[in-house]
């Protein structure tokens, strides 16, 4: 037992997006993190996916789709082969009383499957289109392959991350992707509320290099100004010292960032040394950055004296900003995580135990909070509750017979 909140699933919950209809054709990470925040938020959001299954279902470990079962809970699945007319001709059903629609295949490939933006608000004009892809659906790299690591390669995260002596280190998570789901998912909340307010459909072009690019500000104007790159410094700030990463005595790490002058001034008495707080290496912040191998000696040498419990506790009683650097088997069992419910436990009969450790719904609404109502759906497990109420029974029936309308391949280990 780790102690852990579990949730059961409530198809009866209703979340504030209840009623709104969000088709999702987008594949892997992006378009799904997107389509996540209104599914957690109650909508009904209809992954439509080839038999075979979206190619996040792919990323398995010990033969669970863990990713899958994370990024696409609250889904529903509808499994077409699109390749056929009559697959086609599904899809744009279904737009017709959608009020949203999501792609992230490469620009020009939904226009070649007779579904560009132009069809799509011909069917239905208040429909919000949101196109996903690497470099956008116009520029000289629109025809370029989107993967993420490229992007995070490309955007100068990657040239600023890790030591300088080494080299630049890309993100060991799908940074370039959830920033794009989770800036794609504002922004289309905007144009939900254009729609809603009479203003008509529109489409969205989101990239994955333009979100991550925009929270590196404001690394192109500090180099116009200094004509400096900023330097790969590892867990040290270039803008206030001290902060950095320290090793206990015991093996542990902690962070500490001391970002302020009183806080500053606080660490070094917590530390017995408030000779440092008139020093004139370390007196201000500029100084502090000048002299940081010195500072990091010091503060680290006092750390890695002590355990990581006994460091915390002490600069704890002290106000002092340190904290834990925790890791996985750590967060597991953490009583921050598990109390905020950061951190939850579902059913799963393929996890051993019969529980899935996942997110929990994130943020906190105080009225309209975020729901629990279905695990993430087998491939095309909602074939005939979508269509049925569309096309007719005896209509979806001759689709699965045709092929169109399909439950998908068996799972492989």
């Amino acid at each position: 037992m780790t102690g852990i909140h579990r949730k059961s699933f409530d198809p009866a919950a209703r979340g504030a997006m209840d009623g709104v209809r969000v088709v999702d054709l987008s594949r892997l990470v992006a378009g799904n993190v997107l389509t996540k925040v209104f599914s957690d938020h109650g909508a009904e959001v209809v992954k439509v996916e080839p038999p075979e299954g979206d190619t996040l279902r792919a990323w398995r470990v010990g033969g669970v789709e863990t990713s899958w079962k994370t990024i696409c809970r609250n889904k529903k699945s509808v499994a077409l082969d699109m390749r056929q007319a009559d697959g086609i001709g599904v899809v744009k059903a279904l737009v017709r009383d959608a009020a949203m629609f999501v792609e992230s295949f490469r620009p020009g490939v939904l226009e070649t499957m007779g579904l560009g933006p132009e069809v799509l608000l011909a069917i239905n004009p208040a429909l919000v289109v949101v196109r996903i892809s690497g470099w956008g659906q116009d520029g000289p790299f629109n025809h370029k392959p989107g993967f993420g690591t490229l992007v995070e390669g490309y955007s100068g995260f990657a040239a600023v991350n890790g030591f300088d002596d080494r080299e630049p280190v890309l993100p060991p998570m799908f940074m370039g992707d959830a920033y794009a789901g989770l800036y794609g998912a504002s922004v289309a909340m905007i144009a939900l509320r254009h729609a809603e307010a009479g203003g008509g459909g529109q489409v969205i072009d989101v990239s994955l290099f333009e979100p991550l690019f925009s929270v590196l500000e404001p690394q192109v104007a500090n180099w116009r100004i200094s004509g400096k790159r900023k330097p790969r410094t590892g867990s040290r700030s270039t803008n206030t010292s001290p902060r950095n990463a320290y090793r206990t005595l015991d093996g542990g790490w902690v962070c500490l960032s001391a970002s302020t002058q009183g806080m500053t001034e606080k660490l070094f008495r917590s530390i017995r040394r408030e000779d440092m707080i008139s020093d004139p290496r370390f007196a201000n912040n500029p100084a502090r950055l000048q002299h940081w191998q010195e500072l990091d000696g010091i503060i680290g040498g006092w750390i890695g004296e002590r355990t990581l419990a006994d460091n915390l506790a002490h600069f704890d009683k002290a106000g002092v900003t340190i904290g834990p650097i925790m890791d996985t088997a750590m967060l597991e069992k953490d009583h921050y995580a598990i109390e905020r419910e950061a951190l939850i436990e579902v059913p799963d009969e393929e996890m051993p135990g019969g529980w899935l450790p996942m997110h929990g719904l994130v943020p906190r609404l105080s009225v309209t909070p975020g729901v629990l109502a279905r695990r993430a759906p087998r491939i095309g497990e909602h074939n005939d509750e979508i269509l049925a109420p569309l096309l007719g029974v005896e209509e979806v029936a001759r689709l699965r017979e045709m092929g169109v309308v399909r439950e998908g391949a068996a799972k492989k280990a």
